[in-house]
């Protein structure tokens, strides 16, 4: 439903008369921002099997223990 406003009373409008000297803030230079991004368990496993195998073999002898347990299970299949 509308309702019209028949009066409305305004705040009257001041002026300052005393000026206070602004003085310029000192520029600190700001922090880049920095964004986080989180990668879901599904994408990781995404792109963890489509990598070739010298990246994989390359990732398990750096300690990879996800691309070591993929080689492993790619040597047992290889010699059913």
């Amino acid at each position: 439903m509308i309702h019209s406003v028949s009066s409305a009373t305004h705040a009257p409008v001041t002026t300052q008369t005393k000026a206070a000297p602004q003085q310029p803030a000192p520029s600190k230079p700001q922090p880049a921002s920095t964004d986080t991004v989180q990668i879901s368990a599904t994408a990781l496993a995404i792109k963890e099997a489509a990598e070739n195998p010298v990246q994989t073999a390359k990732e398990a002898a750096s300690g990879d223990a996800q691309a070591r347990r993929l080689l492993a299970r790619e040597a047992a299949h290889k010699t059913l």
